[in-house]
């Protein structure tokens, strides 16, 4: 009985001091809650409304017009297109690489994780300078490519593969500690009881990891809609055939026309809204 009092006595002394250690005074928490709201109206929400603002501030029709225009609406569909195809591509090397990492043990794993997350470190721009060199005109492949026809730079293959190099630690990342964290003992089991490896990541891997893989899914779709300095830099910016959304912005404020660069911004916004309301959806599922 003792032993049960001095049991619940003990919890209760340390859930008191878990508390007391977070509590502070109201104006602390009034002080704290007030920088926050500060940064976030300041540096994310007055920005944003600014973009609708200065795109809706000649009218509807002036706005619509930016939107409908040949020359956006082939950067949208080149956008689609880039993203429609980088996505997948990550998704299946995310998936294979966090499987690698972790449910194998060899030599170089630490490296392999290492430069996974090269993407993170490297600026776009030099990205794209990279691709150039090896597959432009003057670069190592360059020559071979133009003697049979191949465009890789100023194209879409180009761009294709600077997004995929940009965005490739999204999917991963967030499939390698969860992997991790689940450990191998239920495909060992599957195994064991005959599952072939398809099955056994398609009934038993897949089902635990769906929702982290969908929320790097959504994070690397919002990336590649977005990115802006590898594809600068291996587009060459020719109007009509390579120019994205974030290229085309750029050209059209370049060109002062202002209208029309926030208008077409807009739907760039419009576009990371919904990717922001699907990852709160993911978020919330997976919890």
């Amino acid at each position: 009985m003792a032993a049960s009092i001095a049991t619940r006595w003990t919890a209760h002394s340390q859930r008191f001091e878990a508390s007391a250690a977070t509590r502070e005074p109201a104006w602390v928490k009034g002080v704290l809650i007030a920088v926050a709201l500060s940064f976030f109206s300041l540096f994310l929400l007055l920005p944003l409304v600014t973009v609708f603002a200065e795109a809706l501030r000649k009218g509807w029709a002036v706005y619509l017009a930016a939107l409908v225009e040949p020359d956006a609406l082939f950067a949208i569909y080149l956008t689609l297109l880039v993203t429609a195809i980088a996505v997948p591509l990550n998704l299946i090397f995310g998936v294979t690489a966090a499987w690698t990492i972790a449910k194998f043990d060899f030599r170089g794993k630490q490296l392999l994780t290492t430069l996974i997350d090269l993407p993170f470190s490297v600026s776009p721009v030099i990205v794209g300078l990279m691709y150039v060199l090896i597959f432009g005109a003057q670069g190592w492949f360059g020559p071979w490519l133009m003697e049979h026809g191949v465009r890789i730079v100023f194209a879409v293959p180009g761009l294709v593969l600077a997004t995929v190099f940009v965005t490739f630690p999204f999917v991963a990342r967030e499939l390698i500690p969860l992997m991790q964290a689940q450990g191998k003992e239920e495909e060992e089991a599957a195994v064991v009881l005959g599952a072939s490896g398809w099955r056994t990541f398609w009934h038993v891997t897949l089902p635990n990891i769906k929702w982290g893989l969908i929320y790097g899914v959504v994070l690397c779709n919002a990336r590649a809609m977005g990115e802006f300095g590898a594809v600068s830099v291996v587009s060459g910016h020719i109007r009509g055939q390579t120019n994205t959304l974030p290229l085309h912005v750029e050209i059209l404020y370049n060109e002062y026309q202002f209208a029309a660069a926030f208008a077409v911004a807009s739907l760039l916004a419009l576009l990371a809204l919904l990717t922001l309301v699907v990852k709160s959806w993911v978020e919330w599922r997976g919890r």
